[in-house]
């Protein structure tokens, strides 16, 4: 391959290690949009991460890892997989808007959909079993909300002091 072709590809050498998260924002956003009429917001973000499901196979678990290690020691490429982060979350945040929640219940349904796939994404790579990503994602948001819903006791945090 030529560099010609590369820039065809790619904008620029780190697109390289995140040009599927486009894809994955593609994903999440049709699935939101797709989902029953009566959905809940957990059932929405549910159904966006068992349509991410068909991108993130066995091999994109070898891809996931390596470039963890890649992105753990480049600051240029830390930046660029948050501006990827936050495009995902726009298009979940916008996705939710269309199917009516408000502006603060849409942004934050993407924001803990962002949280629980990035969850996911470390323990379905720590996993190292063929057990689907999306059950890892459904774990992730389920332990996120029962967290969530902890955050107004004190027994959890007092047992940390």
């Amino acid at each position: 391959m030529n560099r010609a072709t590369f820039f065809r590809h790619f904008a620029d050498k780190r697109e390289v290690l995140f040009g599927g998260e486009d894809v994955l924002a593609g994903l999440f956003a049709d699935a939101i949009r797709a989902a029953s009429p009566d959905a809940t917001l957990t059932e929405c973000l549910q159904a966006a991460f068992a349509a991410a499901g068909a991108a993130m196979t066995p091999q994109q678990r070898a891809k996931a890892a390596q470039r963890v290690l890649v992105v753990a020691a480049n600051t240029e490429v830390q930046e660029r997989g948050l501006l990827k982060h936050a495009r995902i979350a726009r298009s979940i945040n916008a996705a939710l808007g269309e199917r009516g929640a408000d502006e603060l219940t849409a942004r934050l349904g993407a924001e803990v959909g962002m949280l629980a796939f990035t969850i996911a994404v470390e323990r379905w790579m720590e996993a190292g079993n063929d057990e689907p990503f999306p059950l890892h994602a459904a774990a992730a948001l389920s332990d996120l909300q029962t967290r969530a819903a902890e955050l107004g006791s004190r027994s959890r945090l007092s047992s940390l002091t």
